[in-house]
Formats: structure tokens, sequence, C-alpha cells
């Protein structure tokens, strides 16, 4: 295996390149933090200037394609006969690779895909100074073969591939490339016409005769009491899976981190070989201080890509399209600054569907998008384990946008090891329009543990309408043993309008020795609407506020135990949650300080107190 000389300098400067300037004032000391998140949007909002010309891709080779009918996933649970390529179907690829390096040779301009359904056995690889756009009516259906994003990466995995460099859960590896890709680019564009302007990952139309598809690879699932998301499409115990011990993968890190103690090693392991499954591989890899070259997943690895995945690129503008059925995460922005995505359709109610999950970036303008997603609509994240040389998510405005299904609305973490701060959230509707068979989990969510640690500050949030409230029954979390919560006691995973876990899936992380700090979190003008329940009782969640502070006794590293401190600086004002299911314990507290209550109406009745436990 090798990585060219541009690839391998790329990766040792982005992380020393650091973020630009910092804002001239920390939003904990403005005096108006609303001040401060009008100052990120006027940063990000000048315009993007391309060369006007334009490379129209059918010049270039492109042909539409015709379509035949399919039985596919279209979500968790639901099968439909839907449209694909026909076995026959021209491939783009070449002719998208062409245009947008002809684009890019001459200086820049716009990359037009015109009307039509176009087929692509690849990635989209967007180059400096391009814009790609999509007419009205064009539509992208990108192939489901794993393979096909295993061929034209930079590095030469031998069997495995020529992958790119990827993050996966916020782990740094060499993997399957995304649909839509950059690295290290500059001033680039990804625009549609309107919501008729689709990328289609095809995540649930299956690509071998047993019916498997990319959504198959998520294996089994743990959440308890998931609505609408109680399986994984064509998943049965014995396939393999992202959560199935894979035998390419080393029997003991000993193999490739033989400089670890085997203290060190059996705490990164754990019990058995259930970290042998590629999902948990790859996080061990990072705590073992793997370098990413060794890091290599691909062919034989059941790792899922992100449909659009930038890395290291700064001014970013995403705006007009509609994305859907998407293999993992819809778009994943890695190490990023000045990035806009405006008027954007997120649509996929596949496994681990998120709809925007910026990483480690700075300066970013989430506005006027809809969210449909299989997990999370938006989820800001900043690495996991040892990844964390990018340092924190910052300065994000995220302002009218739409919520409809998905486990949190707006979502920090679950990693998050690298921090988070400086978020502004404002003007939403989280509308949940399927409460009744597909309900948004959670509006206002919080996730870290012991593993993923780093730390949440400067979160502000006003002005948001739930009018179906979110999720009346409660999905519980499983704690560790010895820990005072009690495992299916809490309403961690859903049924709480505003839910801070800081013990997020503590069974899911060996190594739990980075107690997480959360600080200065500031709610404000949430406004949840009651829904007619199953047994006819009107309600709007099953509690209103669930806050699970860190939990020291998770703690396995070696000794003394570091502090473990309590979530503080948090308030609540102006607020009316509806009437949760639990009326008589409307909300759940384990290690929080000071929780400030400040007319906050829950079952018509009005809180003005501050809480601790």
């Amino acid at each position: 295996m090798s990585i060219n000389t541009h690839r391998r300098n790329l990766l040792k400067a982005l992380p020393a390149a650091g973020m630009g300037a910092a804002l001239p004032a920390s939003a904990s000391t403005a005096p108006d933090p609303w001040l401060q998140a009008q100052a990120i949007i006027d940063h990000v909002s000048k315009p993007l200037q391309f060369r006007k010309q334009d490379f129209l891709v059918t010049t270039y080779g492109a042909r539409p394609c015709t379509m035949e009918k399919v039985r596919a996933w279209i979500s968790f649970e639901e099968q439909d006969t839907i449209a694909t390529p026909a076995k026959d179907a021209p491939d783009c690829y070449p002719a998208f690779r062409d245009a947008i390096q002809a684009c890019h040779d001459a200086g820049g301009g716009r990359v037009v895909i015109p009307k039509g359904l176009w087929y692509c056995a690849g990635p989209i690889v967007l180059r400096s100074n391009v814009h790609v756009h999509l007419a009205s009516g064009a539509q992208i259906y990108f192939s489901n073969q794993p393979q096909d994003y295993a061929r034209y990466g930079d590095i030469d995995c031998g069997k495995h591939g020529k992958l790119s460099i990827s993050r996966w859960q916020s782990n740094d590896c060499l993997n399957y490339s995304s649909m839509i890709y950059a690295h290290g680019q500059h001033n680039i564009a990804l625009t549609g016409e309107d919501w008729s302007s689709t990328f289609n990952g095809q995540g649930g139309v299956p690509f071998n005769e047993q019916g498997d598809c990319w959504w198959t690879w998520k294996g089994k699932l743990k959440t308890l009491n998931a609505v609408a998301q109680g399986s994984t499409p064509n998943f049965s115990k014995g396939k393999m899976s992202e959560n199935t011990e894979n035998p390419l993968n080393a029997i003991s890190l000993a193999e490739v981190a033989p400089q670890l103690t085997e203290a060190e090693r059996l705490l990164i392991q754990g019990e058995g070989q259930r970290w042998r499954a590629d999902a948990q591989y790859l996080p061990a890899l990072s705590e073992a201080g793997v370098p990413i070259a060794r890091r290599v997943f691909g062919i034989g690895h059941y790792l899922r890509p992100p449909m659009i995945q930038l890395i290291g690129c700064t001014n970013v503008l995403l705006q007009g399209y509609h994305v859907t059925h998407t293999p993992f995460w819809q778009h994943h922005p890695v190490h990023c600054r000045n990035i806009v995505i405006r008027n954007v359709h997120c649509e996929s109610l596949g496994p681990n569907s998120d709809g925007f999950d910026p990483e480690a970036c700075d300066h970013v303008l989430i506005e006027g998008c809809t969210f449909d997603t299989g997990d999370d609509c938006i989820a800001i994240k900043a690495g996991k384990d040892l990844d964390t040389q990018y340092g924190p998510s910052q300065n994000i405005v995220i302002q009218n946008c739409i919520m409809q299904s998905g486990h949190g609305a707006v979502t920090l973490g679950s990693e998050m090891a690298g921090g988070i701060q400086n978020v502004y959230a404002q003007k939403l509707t989280f509308q949940n329009i399927n409460w009744a068979t597909n309900p948004l989990n959670t509006a206002i969510r919080l996730k870290t543990n012991l593993n993923r640690g780093g730390y949440l500050r400067n979160f502000f949030v006003r002005d948001v309408t739930i009018p179906n409230g979110v999720q009346t029954s409660p999905s519980f979390y499983a704690s560790l043993p010895g820990s005072p919560i009690q495992s299916k006691t809490v309403a961690t995973a859903a049924g709480a309008i505003v839910t801070f876990d800081c013990d997020y899936t503590p069974i899911s992380d060996n190594v739990r020795t980075r107690p997480p700090i959360v600080d200065n979190v500031h709610i404000s003008n949430v406004k949840a609407g009651n829904v007619r329940t199953r047994d006819g009782k009107s309600a709007s969640c099953y509690q209103a506020i669930v806050v699970l502070g860190p939990v020291a006794s998770d703690y396995n590293g070696p000794l003394p135990v570091p502090p473990v401190p309590p979530v503080t600086n948090v308030s609540i004002s102006d607020c009316d949650f509806g009437t949760p299911v639990n009326t008589a314990q409307p909300w759940f507290l384990f290690n929080v300080k000071d929780l400030k209550l400040n007319n906050v109406t829950i079952a018509g009745k009005v809180h003005s107190t501050t809480l601790s436990a």
C-alpha cells in the first residue's frame, strides 16, 4: 500500500493549519450571544465567486439512463417497489470526472448536469473553484454496489481496493469513498435548481441475490423500545455487518500496536472478541495510536460511507437540492471552514441516516433546510478517542429549519472528544408530522460519555416550536454494572423534549477515562403541543427534561479517578413543554448543579426554580 506525497503532506498540514482567526469575543462573555450568532452569519454569507463558464456533462459523454422496477427497502422496516437504473445503464462517472477536471484546469466555472436520469458508478469528486449544479429535474442515481467506491481512490490498498482518506463515526480511516467527495479543496459549490434536483444513494436497493443492501451492514440494533426502527433491512443473525466479528481484523492489538502494555491492550480490547467487529475495531485502532495508513477497511469490511463527505475544505456552499436513500450519514464535512448548507431537503430513513453532521468545523450556517431522517437530523461532532487533531466544532448557527422524523432534531455529539462550542439554534420548527408512526425521538439532544469526553459550552437555543411533541413512550438506556443508575429506568434514548445524556451507550465503549464537561447552555421560548396517544391520552412527550450528567462509576482507567464534574450553568426559560405522559416525574436529573427553570410550563403548571441532583 502507498500514499501519494500530496495526500501525505496534506494530512500532516491540515491539523496544524488551524481554523483561522477566532471571533473577537467569546460567546460566554458577549452581552448578547445572538449578536455573536449574527457575526457568524455575516462572516459566511458572502457569495462564492466562480468563473462565468459552463461545462455541460453531456459534452464529455454523459448519457441519460432508462429505469426498471425493483423491490427495495425504503426505511428500517418498510419495502416498496421503486425505480432504479436498468442493468445496461450507461455509467456517467467518467463524464462527470472529466467535466469537473476540465473546469478545474480552466481556472474554475460551473459543471452543469441537465434534466434527466443519470447513473453514476463511482464518486463525484469536487475540485477547487468548481461549482457542480443540477438543473431542475436532474436526478443522479449512484451505484448501489460497494466495490464501485473502492475503484478510484488515491490510495491503493491491494485486495481492499483503491480507497480514500475518510472518517467513520469520527475516527480516521482508509475506506470506501463517499458518493460525493472532496479533500483539501477551496471554493466549491454543490447546488440544485430545486428539490427535483436529486442525489439518490440507493441505500436500500439490494446489491446481491440474498437481498442485502448498504443498510444491511448496520447489523443488530440496540435501542430499547425503538419506534419504527426495530430492525435492520434484511439482516439476520450470522450475517456480516459492522457489528459482527470480522476475521480479517487482528486477533490481538499486540499484532498492530506492539508498543502497548498488556494492561493498555486489555483495556482497549475489553472482554471477548466483540472488539474485532469493524465498528469497534476502528476505535480500538485509534485508542492504540495506530496511524491512518494502517487503518485499512474497504472491501471485506462493513463500514458504510457517508453520502457527501468533505474533508479539509474552505468556502463551501451546499444549496437547493434533495438528497435521499443514503448508505450512511447524508452530509459529513470534516475540518472545514466557512461552510453554508441552505434550502436542502435531507431525506433518508435508513440506519444512521443523519442529515447534516459538521465535524471539527469552524463557521457553519445551516439555514432553511428540511430534515426527515433515520437518525439525528443535525448532529454536531468533533472527533472520537485519540482522533482530535482537528480541534473543536465551533461558531455554528442553525436557523429556519424544519425537522420531521429522526432521533434528535438538534444534537451535539455523541462523538465530541475535541469539544463543541459557540452553537446557536433559532427559529426552528420540529414539525414531527410522522408522530403516530415514526416520531421524532427528542428535540434538543446532547450525547457524550466517559469515552467520548470533550466539552460542550456556549450553546444557545431560542424560538422553537414543536406542534406534535416528540415520542411519547420512553426508550431507555442500559447502564454498566455498579452504576447508581438502574438499567431500563432513564429515557435518554427517546421520550424527552430536552435530553442531556452524558452516559450515552456506555456499554459500547471499552475505554472510559475522559469525563466530559457541559457548561453554559441556555434554552428559551420552546413551545410543544400535545397529540392523542394510542391509549387516548393527550401528551407531548414521556418526560419534559432528562439531564443525565457524567456517571463517575463508569471510569475504568488508572487511579486516582479524575474529577467528574456535574452539568453546570444551564437555564431553561419561557418554555411550554406541553403535557408529559409521566406527569408524576416531569423531569429526571443526575449529577446536575443549579439547573435554572424560569417560567417553564409543564402540564399546565409553571415552574420557576433551581434544581440540583
